[in-house]
């Protein structure tokens, strides 16, 4: 017997999940699911937070269920892209979807076609972001900007000497508002470059 996650949102506190409820609970029994755990969400389609889903996908993880079960897709996800987000990562761990409106079922061969469908738009919509940000880095290299963080700039002969006179490390990378790592790295290498002068 499959283990089932039934997932509700209602968009205003004043709405009642239980029409939701009642056609997801006799879709579970119709195909002789057990339901392990029903998650509910009362808050606007388009806010990110969503405490019910952020568990039920959580609890996916972890293995709690074989199958999420939801009214619509619509109120499992406030985009397209999200949708496709969390279709990816249930198909990845193994956990079937089924939309009671659409009639969407990712364990049948339909469904699994469906997946592979969305799986491809997902890898294509990565694709085109990466490209989009590499596209960003290029131009921004042609007209002379700087790409990444500001090299550090630091006073050696400052370091060196302030290293002789007895100063604490800590001292040190306080005074120059870097770290005791920084600090250490640039004695190290002025250590070695002494070495190779002498030799």
């Amino acid at each position: 017997m499959k283990r089932a996650a039934l997932y509700m949102r209602v968009s205003t506190l004043d709405q009642r999940p239980e029409s939701q409820l009642h056609d997801l609970r006799q879709m579970a029994a119709q195909r002789g699911y057990a339901i392990v755990n029903e998650y509910t969400d009362r808050i606007s389609g388009t806010k990110a937070k969503r405490p019910g889903l952020d568990q039920m996908m959580a609890d996916a993880r972890r293995g709690r269920f074989d199958v999420v079960m939801t009214w619509a897709s619509d109120r499992i996800a406030r985009s397209v892209k999200h949708f496709l987000e969390v279709l990816d990562e249930l198909n990845r761990i193994g956990v079937e979807y089924v939309s009671f409106r659409e009639n969407i079922d990712t364990g049948g061969p339909l469904g699994r076609a469906i997946v592979v469908i969305i799986g491809a738009i997902a890898e294509l919509e990565r694709s085109l972001i990466v490209e989009r940000v590499r596209a960003g880095m290029r131009r921004a290299r042609l007209d002379g900007q700087r790409i990444g963080r500001t090299p550090l700039v630091l006073d050696t002969v400052a370091i060196k000497q302030d290293r002789e006179r007895g100063q604490s490390l800590r001292q040190i990378a306080k005074e120059h508002r870097v770290s005791t790592a920084t600090i250490q790295r640039v004695l190290h290498r002025h250590a070695l470059t002494t070495q190779e002068q002498v030799a």
